[in-house]
């Protein structure tokens, strides 16, 4: 194996409150907050534990045609740059979705164009 997916991350107009509706909806609880109003949950092992983590990411107004959700990978059995080397020969494409080129991840996009973000911290592999 040589990715897992850690996250799923979802845009929405209020954070709290649908963090809050899925924390109960699936036995979860609040892991982090961030600056920017993004709310993390997930079970009690959290992030990088076996199922992945929720983010819920602050947007004014959910762009139509868009995707509203997205998955991040982590690398398992190699480095970020070995593991996106294989992305790209595997058939992803590098996707602009407005990062500034100083982020610890690159935003990639599936062989149909679906975006999905390649983290920089490994994981252990399950299993």
């Amino acid at each position: 194996m040589a990715c897992r997916l850690s996250e799923i991350v979802v845009d929405c107009r209020d954070p709290e409150a649908l963090a809050a509706w899925w924390a109960q909806v699936l036995d979860y609880r609040v892991l982090s907050r961030d600056d920017d109003g993004a709310v993390e949950i997930g079970p009690e092992a959290g992030f990088g534990g076996p199922a992945p983590t929720l983010v819920f990411g602050p947007v004014a107004d959910p762009s139509p045609g868009k995707p509203r959700l997205h998955l991040d990978l982590n690398a398992t059995d190699r480095d970020q740059d070995a593991e996106l080397e294989r992305l790209l020969t595997l058939g992803a494409t590098p996707a602009d979705v407005g990062q500034t080129g100083d982020e610890g991840w690159h935003v990639l996009a599936d062989p149909e164009g679906n975006p999905f973000c390649l983290l920089k911290r490994r994981l252990d592999p399950l299993g």
